[in-house]
Protein backbone atom coordinates (compact mmCIF):
# COMPACT_ATOMS: atom_id res chain seq x y z
CA UNK A 1 0.00 0.00 0.00
CA UNK A 2 1.15 3.78 -0.93
CA UNK A 3 2.51 5.80 1.89
CA UNK A 4 0.13 8.64 1.76
CA UNK A 5 -2.87 6.41 2.01
CA UNK A 6 -3.07 7.98 5.91
CA UNK A 7 -6.80 6.56 6.22
CA UNK A 8 -6.05 3.29 5.40
CA UNK A 9 -2.94 2.40 6.11
CA UNK A 10 -2.90 2.13 10.37
CA UNK A 11 -5.39 -0.19 10.71
CA UNK A 12 -3.86 -2.50 7.39
CA UNK A 13 -0.48 -2.20 9.58
CA UNK A 14 -2.40 -3.28 12.96
CA UNK A 15 -4.13 -6.17 11.44
CA UNK A 16 -0.91 -7.62 9.66
CA UNK A 17 0.75 -7.22 13.32
CA UNK A 18 -1.40 -9.26 14.94
CA UNK A 19 -1.15 -11.72 12.31
CA UNK A 20 2.24 -12.02 12.09
CA UNK A 21 3.27 -11.39 15.62
CA UNK A 22 0.20 -14.30 16.36
CA UNK A 23 2.08 -16.78 14.03
CA UNK A 24 5.33 -16.83 15.19
CA UNK A 25 4.27 -16.60 18.35
CA UNK A 26 2.30 -19.77 17.81
CA UNK A 27 5.08 -21.42 16.09
CA UNK A 28 7.57 -20.83 18.85
CA UNK A 29 4.99 -22.21 21.23
CA UNK A 30 5.33 -24.93 19.76
CA UNK A 31 8.62 -25.35 21.69
CA UNK A 32 6.48 -24.86 25.20
CA UNK A 33 4.65 -27.88 23.75
CA UNK A 34 7.68 -29.98 23.60
CA UNK A 35 8.28 -28.89 27.23
CA UNK A 36 4.62 -29.96 27.77
CA UNK A 37 5.46 -33.63 26.23
CA UNK A 38 8.63 -33.94 28.68
CA UNK A 39 6.70 -33.07 31.75
CA UNK A 40 3.43 -35.61 30.96
CA UNK A 41 5.72 -38.12 29.85
CA UNK A 42 6.15 -39.94 32.94
CA UNK A 43 2.33 -39.94 34.23
CA UNK A 44 1.28 -42.61 31.64
CA UNK A 45 5.03 -44.00 30.67
CA UNK A 46 6.07 -45.12 33.92
CA UNK A 47 2.86 -47.44 34.80
CA UNK A 48 3.54 -48.48 30.88
CA UNK A 49 6.98 -49.49 31.69
CA UNK A 50 5.68 -51.53 34.71
CA UNK A 51 3.37 -53.34 32.76
CA UNK A 52 4.94 -53.89 29.19
CA UNK A 53 8.61 -53.75 30.43
CA UNK A 54 8.45 -54.90 34.52
CA UNK A 55 12.44 -55.16 34.71
CA UNK A 56 13.11 -51.90 33.49
CA UNK A 57 12.58 -49.63 36.44
CA UNK A 58 13.63 -52.43 39.32
CA UNK A 59 11.93 -50.21 42.22
CA UNK A 60 10.26 -47.13 43.14
CA UNK A 61 12.85 -45.09 43.59
CA UNK A 62 14.17 -45.56 40.30
CA UNK A 63 11.12 -44.81 38.66
CA UNK A 64 11.05 -41.89 40.70
CA UNK A 65 14.14 -40.51 39.46
CA UNK A 66 13.07 -41.26 35.91
CA UNK A 67 10.55 -39.61 36.54
CA UNK A 68 11.68 -35.97 38.80
CA UNK A 69 15.04 -35.69 36.39
CA UNK A 70 13.98 -33.93 33.72
CA UNK A 71 13.70 -30.46 36.19
CA UNK A 72 17.48 -31.63 36.95
CA UNK A 73 18.76 -31.11 33.43
CA UNK A 74 16.69 -28.50 32.37
CA UNK A 75 18.33 -26.12 35.52
CA UNK A 76 21.76 -26.63 33.50
CA UNK A 77 20.17 -25.80 30.13
CA UNK A 78 18.39 -22.51 31.53
CA UNK A 79 22.32 -21.38 32.48
CA UNK A 80 23.45 -22.48 29.16
CA UNK A 81 20.75 -20.41 27.40
CA UNK A 82 21.97 -17.28 28.78
CA UNK A 83 25.14 -17.20 26.73
CA UNK A 84 23.28 -18.73 23.83
CA UNK A 85 20.44 -15.77 23.55
CA UNK A 86 23.42 -13.62 23.82
CA UNK A 87 25.62 -15.04 21.34
CA UNK A 88 23.37 -16.32 18.30
CA UNK A 89 20.77 -14.87 19.25
CA UNK A 90 16.44 -16.13 20.77
CA UNK A 91 15.48 -17.41 17.70
CA UNK A 92 18.48 -20.02 17.31
CA UNK A 93 18.63 -20.84 20.80
CA UNK A 94 15.00 -22.52 20.30
CA UNK A 95 15.95 -24.10 17.69
CA UNK A 96 18.74 -25.62 18.78
CA UNK A 97 16.39 -27.67 21.11
CA UNK A 98 15.11 -29.45 17.81
CA UNK A 99 17.92 -32.02 17.61
CA UNK A 100 18.58 -31.88 21.42
CA UNK A 101 14.94 -32.86 22.00
CA UNK A 102 14.74 -35.44 18.89
CA UNK A 103 18.50 -37.26 20.36
CA UNK A 104 16.48 -37.52 23.88
CA UNK A 105 13.76 -39.08 22.62
CA UNK A 106 15.36 -41.84 20.45
CA UNK A 107 17.35 -42.88 23.05
CA UNK A 108 14.07 -43.45 25.52
CA UNK A 109 12.55 -44.84 22.92
CA UNK A 110 15.00 -47.37 22.35
CA UNK A 111 16.45 -47.57 25.69
CA UNK A 112 16.58 -51.63 27.54
CA UNK A 113 17.97 -50.01 30.55
CA UNK A 114 16.93 -48.01 33.01
CA UNK A 115 20.41 -45.89 33.43
CA UNK A 116 19.63 -44.97 29.34
CA UNK A 117 16.17 -44.07 30.06
CA UNK A 118 18.02 -41.80 33.36
CA UNK A 119 20.26 -39.91 30.78
CA UNK A 120 17.69 -39.72 28.16
CA UNK A 121 15.20 -37.72 30.47
CA UNK A 122 18.28 -35.66 31.85
CA UNK A 123 18.70 -34.56 28.03
CA UNK A 124 15.37 -34.18 27.34
CA UNK A 125 14.73 -31.53 30.74
CA UNK A 126 18.37 -29.52 29.13
CA UNK A 127 16.00 -28.69 25.81
CA UNK A 128 13.12 -28.06 28.29
CA UNK A 129 15.62 -25.53 30.20
CA UNK A 130 17.28 -24.01 27.00
CA UNK A 131 13.92 -22.84 25.21
CA UNK A 132 11.75 -22.31 28.58
CA UNK A 133 13.88 -18.64 29.07
CA UNK A 134 14.67 -18.12 25.32
CA UNK A 135 11.08 -18.83 24.08
CA UNK A 136 9.30 -16.21 26.24
CA UNK A 137 11.48 -13.69 25.42
CA UNK A 138 11.47 -14.14 21.74
CA UNK A 139 7.50 -13.86 21.88
CA UNK A 140 7.72 -10.88 23.66
CA UNK A 141 10.19 -8.54 22.13
CA UNK A 142 8.23 -9.42 18.83
CA UNK A 143 5.03 -8.51 19.67
CA UNK A 144 3.39 -4.88 20.47
CA UNK A 145 2.11 -4.01 23.78
CA UNK A 146 -1.86 -4.11 22.83
CA UNK A 147 -1.75 -7.55 22.31
CA UNK A 148 1.75 -8.60 24.43
CA UNK A 149 -0.20 -10.05 27.45
CA UNK A 150 -2.65 -12.29 25.06
CA UNK A 151 0.27 -13.20 22.86
CA UNK A 152 2.81 -13.67 25.79
CA UNK A 153 0.64 -16.47 27.44
CA UNK A 154 0.07 -18.58 24.26
CA UNK A 155 3.53 -20.41 25.34
CA UNK A 156 2.09 -21.44 29.10
CA UNK A 157 -1.28 -22.57 26.80
CA UNK A 158 1.19 -24.62 24.36
CA UNK A 159 2.45 -26.18 27.33
CA UNK A 160 -0.34 -27.43 29.17
CA UNK A 161 -1.50 -28.80 25.32
CA UNK A 162 1.58 -30.53 25.38
CA UNK A 163 0.90 -32.42 28.76
CA UNK A 164 -2.83 -32.89 27.31
CA UNK A 165 -1.54 -34.48 24.14
CA UNK A 166 0.70 -36.94 25.96
CA UNK A 167 -1.99 -37.82 28.74
CA UNK A 168 -4.28 -38.89 25.79
CA UNK A 169 -1.74 -40.90 23.64
CA UNK A 170 -0.72 -42.63 27.12
CA UNK A 171 -4.05 -43.80 27.30
CA UNK A 172 -3.54 -45.78 24.10
CA UNK A 173 0.15 -45.84 23.45
CA UNK A 174 3.00 -47.78 25.24
CA UNK A 175 6.04 -45.88 26.19
CA UNK A 176 8.35 -46.83 23.02
CA UNK A 177 5.89 -45.43 21.23
CA UNK A 178 5.10 -42.31 22.63
CA UNK A 179 8.23 -41.38 22.43
CA UNK A 180 8.54 -42.16 18.94
CA UNK A 181 5.80 -39.43 18.56
CA UNK A 182 7.22 -36.93 20.54
CA UNK A 183 10.52 -37.53 18.34
CA UNK A 184 8.49 -36.31 15.40
CA UNK A 185 6.75 -33.31 16.85
CA UNK A 186 10.63 -32.25 17.96
CA UNK A 187 11.19 -32.38 14.16
CA UNK A 188 8.83 -30.04 13.30
CA UNK A 189 9.48 -27.30 15.89
CA UNK A 190 13.07 -26.51 13.89
CA UNK A 191 10.75 -26.28 10.67
CA UNK A 192 8.53 -24.18 11.88
CA UNK A 193 10.45 -21.55 13.67
CA UNK A 194 13.29 -21.35 10.62
CA UNK A 195 11.19 -18.81 8.28
CA UNK A 196 10.64 -16.11 11.21
CA UNK A 197 12.84 -13.04 11.38
CA UNK A 198 15.21 -12.66 14.52
CA UNK A 199 14.79 -10.44 17.31
CA UNK A 200 14.46 -6.94 16.55
CA UNK A 201 15.64 -6.00 19.94
CA UNK A 202 18.90 -8.76 20.03
CA UNK A 203 19.52 -7.69 16.53
CA UNK A 204 20.22 -4.03 18.07
CA UNK A 205 21.78 -4.96 20.93
CA UNK A 206 24.48 -6.90 18.46
CA UNK A 207 24.64 -2.93 16.33
CA UNK A 208 22.86 -5.14 13.34
CA UNK A 209 20.84 -2.11 12.46
CA UNK A 210 19.27 -2.64 9.17
CA UNK A 211 18.54 -6.11 9.65
CA UNK A 212 17.20 -5.12 13.24
CA UNK A 213 14.65 -2.73 11.08
CA UNK A 214 14.10 -4.99 8.89
CA UNK A 215 12.73 -7.65 11.15
CA UNK A 216 10.64 -4.95 12.82
CA UNK A 217 9.16 -3.73 9.32
CA UNK A 218 8.71 -7.14 8.85
CA UNK A 219 6.27 -8.14 12.27
CA UNK A 220 5.05 -4.35 12.20
CA UNK A 221 6.47 -3.75 14.96
CA UNK A 222 4.60 -0.05 15.69
CA UNK A 223 7.37 2.52 17.49
CA UNK A 224 10.63 0.94 15.93
CA UNK A 225 12.57 3.48 13.71
CA UNK A 226 15.40 3.07 11.91
CA UNK A 227 17.37 6.36 11.97
CA UNK A 228 20.74 6.37 9.13
CA UNK A 229 22.09 9.37 11.06
CA UNK A 230 22.09 8.25 14.91
CA UNK A 231 23.74 5.07 13.46
CA UNK A 232 26.53 7.39 12.58
CA UNK A 233 26.68 9.37 15.69
CA UNK A 234 26.54 5.77 17.55
CA UNK A 235 29.57 4.79 15.34
CA UNK A 236 31.48 7.79 16.22
CA UNK A 237 30.92 7.25 19.94
CA UNK A 238 32.36 3.67 19.23
CA UNK A 239 35.17 4.99 17.33
CA UNK A 240 36.28 7.53 20.29
CA UNK A 241 34.42 11.09 19.85
CA UNK A 242 33.28 10.87 22.25
CA UNK A 243 34.84 10.60 26.16
CA UNK A 244 32.19 9.31 28.43
CA UNK A 245 32.72 5.61 28.57
CA UNK A 246 29.39 3.34 28.71
CA UNK A 247 29.38 0.70 31.55
CA UNK A 248 28.33 -3.04 30.72
CA UNK A 249 25.13 -4.01 31.47
CA UNK A 250 26.40 -7.15 33.27
CA UNK A 251 29.20 -5.31 35.51
CA UNK A 252 28.80 -5.57 39.60
CA UNK A 253 27.29 -2.17 40.05
CA UNK A 254 24.96 -2.41 37.07
CA UNK A 255 23.36 -5.79 38.07
CA UNK A 256 23.54 -5.10 42.07
CA UNK A 257 20.86 -1.70 41.59
CA UNK A 258 17.81 -1.53 43.04
CA UNK A 259 15.67 -0.91 39.86
CA UNK A 260 17.61 -4.89 38.70
CA UNK A 261 17.20 -6.71 42.28
CA UNK A 262 13.62 -5.85 42.52
CA UNK A 263 12.62 -7.25 39.83
CA UNK A 264 14.84 -10.17 40.34
CA UNK A 265 13.57 -10.81 43.82
CA UNK A 266 9.65 -10.68 42.79
CA UNK A 267 10.34 -12.97 39.53
CA UNK A 268 12.30 -15.73 42.20
CA UNK A 269 9.45 -15.34 44.62
CA UNK A 270 6.56 -15.82 41.74
CA UNK A 271 8.18 -18.62 40.16
CA UNK A 272 8.92 -20.22 43.73
CA UNK A 273 5.30 -20.00 44.60
CA UNK A 274 4.34 -21.41 40.89
CA UNK A 275 6.04 -24.76 41.77
CA UNK A 276 5.97 -24.77 45.82
CA UNK A 277 1.78 -25.21 45.08
CA UNK A 278 2.26 -28.74 44.00
CA UNK A 279 2.04 -28.51 40.38
CA UNK A 280 4.10 -30.36 38.63
CA UNK A 281 3.92 -33.41 41.67
CA UNK A 282 0.13 -33.62 40.55
CA UNK A 283 1.40 -33.59 36.70
CA UNK A 284 4.48 -35.97 37.18
CA UNK A 285 2.31 -38.23 39.48
CA UNK A 286 -1.42 -38.09 38.36
CA UNK A 287 -2.11 -41.36 38.00
CA UNK A 288 -0.82 -42.49 40.55
CA UNK A 289 -2.41 -39.90 42.94
CA UNK A 290 -5.48 -41.20 41.46
CA UNK A 291 -4.96 -45.00 41.99
CA UNK A 292 -3.87 -44.32 45.67
CA UNK A 293 -6.57 -41.83 46.40
CA UNK A 294 -8.90 -44.81 46.17
CA UNK A 295 -11.02 -42.96 43.31
CA UNK A 296 -13.15 -44.85 41.46
CA UNK A 297 -12.68 -43.50 38.12
CA UNK A 298 -10.09 -45.26 35.87
CA UNK A 299 -6.43 -43.23 36.58
CA UNK A 300 -6.05 -42.31 32.94
CA UNK A 301 -9.44 -41.25 31.78
CA UNK A 302 -9.07 -39.12 35.31
CA UNK A 303 -5.86 -37.71 34.20
CA UNK A 304 -7.16 -36.69 30.28
CA UNK A 305 -10.06 -34.55 32.08
CA UNK A 306 -7.76 -33.25 34.62
CA UNK A 307 -5.57 -31.81 31.41
CA UNK A 308 -8.47 -31.03 29.22
CA UNK A 309 -9.44 -28.37 32.44
CA UNK A 310 -5.91 -27.24 31.99
CA UNK A 311 -6.06 -26.54 28.68
CA UNK A 312 -9.41 -24.66 28.80
CA UNK A 313 -8.33 -22.67 31.79
CA UNK A 314 -5.65 -21.61 29.72
CA UNK A 315 -7.26 -20.77 26.83
CA UNK A 316 -9.83 -18.30 28.60
CA UNK A 317 -7.23 -16.16 30.83
CA UNK A 318 -6.24 -15.36 27.06
CA UNK A 319 -9.03 -13.13 27.15
CA UNK A 320 -8.80 -11.91 30.37
CA UNK A 321 -5.03 -11.20 31.54
CA UNK A 322 -5.34 -8.21 29.95
CA UNK A 323 -8.47 -6.79 31.06
CA UNK A 324 -8.47 -7.90 34.80
CA UNK A 325 -4.79 -7.50 35.48
CA UNK A 326 -1.86 -9.96 35.98
CA UNK A 327 -2.27 -8.88 40.29
CA UNK A 328 -5.88 -9.71 40.44
CA UNK A 329 -5.40 -12.68 38.56
CA UNK A 330 -2.20 -13.93 40.83
CA UNK A 331 -4.45 -13.47 43.95
CA UNK A 332 -7.42 -14.87 42.03
CA UNK A 333 -5.67 -18.13 41.46
CA UNK A 334 -3.04 -18.06 44.64
CA UNK A 335 -7.29 -18.67 46.50
CA UNK A 336 -8.20 -21.38 44.64
CA UNK A 337 -5.44 -22.85 44.63
CA UNK A 338 -5.00 -23.11 48.41
CA UNK A 339 -8.50 -24.35 48.62
CA UNK A 340 -8.59 -27.02 45.99
CA UNK A 341 -5.23 -28.75 47.66
CA UNK A 342 -6.82 -28.42 51.18
CA UNK A 343 -9.56 -30.58 50.01
CA UNK A 344 -7.54 -33.17 47.95
CA UNK A 345 -6.17 -33.36 51.62
CA UNK A 346 -9.01 -34.17 52.56
CA UNK A 347 -9.74 -36.88 50.18
CA UNK A 348 -6.85 -38.33 51.20
CA UNK A 349 -7.48 -38.21 54.82
CA UNK A 350 -11.28 -39.65 54.31
CA UNK A 351 -9.80 -42.51 52.53
CA UNK A 352 -6.79 -43.35 54.95
CA UNK A 353 -9.45 -43.48 57.34
CA UNK A 354 -12.12 -46.01 55.29
CA UNK A 355 -14.50 -43.31 54.11
CA UNK A 356 -15.16 -44.72 50.46
CA UNK A 357 -17.96 -41.91 50.22
CA UNK A 358 -16.04 -39.42 48.14
CA UNK A 359 -14.70 -40.75 45.56
CA UNK A 360 -15.47 -38.55 42.67
CA UNK A 361 -13.64 -35.70 45.17
CA UNK A 362 -10.15 -36.20 44.05
CA UNK A 363 -11.12 -35.52 40.14
CA UNK A 364 -13.05 -32.62 41.54
CA UNK A 365 -9.99 -31.34 43.59
CA UNK A 366 -7.51 -31.45 40.67
CA UNK A 367 -10.14 -29.78 38.17
CA UNK A 368 -10.31 -26.83 40.22
CA UNK A 369 -6.87 -26.53 41.22
CA UNK A 370 -5.60 -26.58 37.75
CA UNK A 371 -8.72 -24.06 36.56
CA UNK A 372 -6.54 -21.85 39.77
CA UNK A 373 -3.21 -22.72 38.35
CA UNK A 374 -4.02 -21.78 34.86
CA UNK A 375 -5.69 -18.46 35.30
CA UNK A 376 -3.07 -17.14 36.86
CA UNK A 377 0.23 -18.62 38.46
CA UNK A 378 0.65 -21.21 35.39
CA UNK A 379 1.49 -18.12 32.42
CA UNK A 380 1.63 -14.74 34.95
CA UNK A 381 4.77 -15.88 36.23
CA UNK A 382 6.58 -16.08 33.10
CA UNK A 383 4.66 -13.21 31.35
CA UNK A 384 5.82 -10.44 33.96
CA UNK A 385 9.84 -12.00 33.42
CA UNK A 386 9.46 -9.83 30.08
CA UNK A 387 7.73 -7.02 31.86
CA UNK A 388 9.32 -6.72 34.96
CA UNK A 389 13.31 -7.19 34.13
CA UNK A 390 14.99 -4.56 32.51
CA UNK A 391 15.97 -4.33 28.61
CA UNK A 392 19.65 -4.85 28.98
CA UNK A 393 20.10 -7.37 31.75
CA UNK A 394 16.67 -9.79 30.81
CA UNK A 395 18.39 -12.42 29.12
CA UNK A 396 21.04 -13.21 32.34
CA UNK A 397 17.91 -12.49 34.41
CA UNK A 398 15.39 -14.65 32.99
CA UNK A 399 17.78 -17.39 32.59
CA UNK A 400 18.62 -17.04 36.16
CA UNK A 401 14.83 -16.90 36.84
CA UNK A 402 14.28 -20.20 34.81
CA UNK A 403 17.18 -22.51 36.54
CA UNK A 404 15.52 -21.22 39.91
CA UNK A 405 12.24 -22.29 38.98
CA UNK A 406 12.97 -25.66 37.76
CA UNK A 407 15.29 -25.97 40.71
CA UNK A 408 12.57 -26.23 42.66
CA UNK A 409 10.66 -27.74 40.02
CA UNK A 410 13.01 -30.71 40.86
CA UNK A 411 12.54 -30.70 44.46
CA UNK A 412 9.14 -30.48 44.70
CA UNK A 413 8.86 -33.77 42.05
CA UNK A 414 12.17 -35.44 44.21
CA UNK A 415 10.15 -34.60 47.82
CA UNK A 416 6.82 -35.74 46.93
CA UNK A 417 7.59 -39.67 48.14
CA UNK A 418 9.30 -38.87 51.02
CA UNK A 419 6.60 -35.96 52.17
CA UNK A 420 4.14 -38.76 51.74
CA UNK A 421 6.37 -41.56 54.03
CA UNK A 422 7.29 -38.44 56.36
CA UNK A 423 4.01 -36.52 56.82
CA UNK A 424 1.31 -38.56 54.96
CA UNK A 425 -0.32 -37.92 51.42
CA UNK A 426 -3.03 -35.80 52.81
CA UNK A 427 -0.32 -33.87 55.57
CA UNK A 428 1.45 -33.40 51.75
CA UNK A 429 -1.38 -31.70 50.29
CA UNK A 430 -2.38 -29.62 53.26
CA UNK A 431 1.06 -28.00 53.15
CA UNK A 432 1.26 -27.57 49.53
CA UNK A 433 -2.26 -25.71 50.41
CA UNK A 434 -0.67 -23.40 53.17
CA UNK A 435 2.45 -22.22 50.59
CA UNK A 436 -0.68 -21.12 48.31
CA UNK A 437 -1.65 -18.85 50.91
CA UNK A 438 1.57 -17.66 51.63
CA UNK A 439 2.20 -16.72 47.95
CA UNK A 440 -1.57 -14.94 47.83
CA UNK A 441 0.03 -12.71 50.69
CA UNK A 442 3.41 -11.82 48.96
CA UNK A 443 1.21 -11.09 45.57
CA UNK A 444 -1.50 -8.62 47.67
CA UNK A 445 2.18 -6.70 49.42
CA UNK A 446 4.87 -6.95 46.61
CA UNK A 447 3.87 -7.74 43.21
CA UNK A 448 3.08 -4.66 40.75
CA UNK A 449 0.57 -4.43 38.68
CA UNK A 450 1.76 -3.86 35.15
CA UNK A 451 -1.85 -4.01 33.11
CA UNK A 452 -1.47 -1.48 30.48
CA UNK A 453 1.81 0.16 31.30
CA UNK A 454 4.76 0.54 29.02
CA UNK A 455 7.62 -1.04 29.75
CA UNK A 456 9.72 2.31 30.59
CA UNK A 457 7.06 3.52 33.15
CA UNK A 458 6.99 -0.39 34.92
CA UNK A 459 10.73 -0.44 35.50
CA UNK A 460 10.57 2.93 36.89
CA UNK A 461 8.56 1.68 39.75
CA UNK A 462 11.82 0.01 40.81
CA UNK A 463 13.80 3.13 40.90
CA UNK A 464 15.40 4.97 44.20
CA UNK A 465 12.64 7.57 44.87
CA UNK A 466 14.24 10.77 45.33
CA UNK A 467 12.10 11.62 48.81
CA UNK A 468 8.63 12.87 47.30
CA UNK A 469 6.09 9.91 48.57
CA UNK A 470 4.02 8.59 46.56
CA UNK A 471 5.46 9.99 42.91
CA UNK A 472 6.18 6.89 41.43
CA UNK A 473 2.75 5.53 42.80
CA UNK A 474 0.96 8.50 41.18
CA UNK A 475 2.77 8.14 37.96
CA UNK A 476 2.29 4.28 37.55
CA UNK A 477 -1.30 4.92 38.52
CA UNK A 478 -2.44 6.85 35.46
CA UNK A 479 -0.84 4.71 32.68
CA UNK A 480 -3.52 6.30 30.31
CA UNK A 481 -2.52 9.98 30.16
CA UNK A 482 0.90 8.65 29.15
CA UNK A 483 -1.05 6.68 26.23
CA UNK A 484 -2.95 9.76 24.71
CA UNK A 485 0.08 11.98 25.40
CA UNK A 486 1.91 9.48 23.36
CA UNK A 487 -0.48 9.39 20.75
CA UNK A 488 -0.45 13.02 19.97
CA UNK A 489 3.29 12.62 19.25
CA UNK A 490 2.25 10.61 15.19
CA UNK A 491 5.02 8.13 14.81
CA UNK A 492 5.11 6.98 19.12
CA UNK A 493 2.04 6.01 19.66
CA UNK A 494 0.49 3.65 21.37
CA UNK A 495 3.74 1.21 21.00
CA UNK A 496 5.78 3.22 23.34
CA UNK A 497 7.05 0.50 25.03
CA UNK A 498 8.45 -1.37 21.93
CA UNK A 499 10.11 1.38 20.93
CA UNK A 500 11.41 2.33 24.76
CA UNK A 501 12.88 -1.00 24.90
CA UNK A 502 14.26 -0.66 21.36
CA UNK A 503 15.95 2.39 22.05
CA UNK A 504 17.16 1.59 25.45
CA UNK A 505 19.47 -1.58 23.56
CA UNK A 506 21.61 1.57 22.36
CA UNK A 507 22.75 1.47 25.64
CA UNK A 508 23.83 -1.79 26.29
CA UNK A 509 27.58 -2.71 25.57
CA UNK A 510 29.19 -4.03 22.56
CA UNK A 511 30.68 -6.53 24.31
CA UNK A 512 27.03 -8.50 24.30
Amino acid sequence: MAEDGATMEPEWKITMAALKQTLLSISVSLSYFCIGLVRGYSAPAVPSMHEVNPGLLPDKNIASWVSSIPPFGAFFGSLVAFPLMHKIGRKYTVMLTSPVWVTSWILIATADHWKVLLMARMLSGFGAGLTLPSAQIYVSECSDPKIRGVIGSLPSLSMSAGILVMYVLGKYLEWRILAWVCCGIACFLFVAVICFPQSPVWLKTKKRYEKAHNSAKWLHLQGFTFDPKAQEIQKAVGNGHAVEKQESPFSKSALFRREVLLPLGIGLALLSIQQLSGIDAVIFFTVEIFRSAGSSMDGHLATIIVGAVQVASNFSSLFVVDRAGRKPLLITSGVIMSLAMASMGGAFHLNSIGNTCFGYLPLVSLIIFMIGFSVGFGCIPFLLMGELFPTAQRSLLSSLAGSFNLAVMFAVIKTYHPLEDAITTSGTFWMYSVLCAIGVIFVIACVPETKGRDLESIHKLFEKRDGSSGGDHVEAAVPTATTTTASKLGHVNTAMSTADEIVSCDKVDTKL
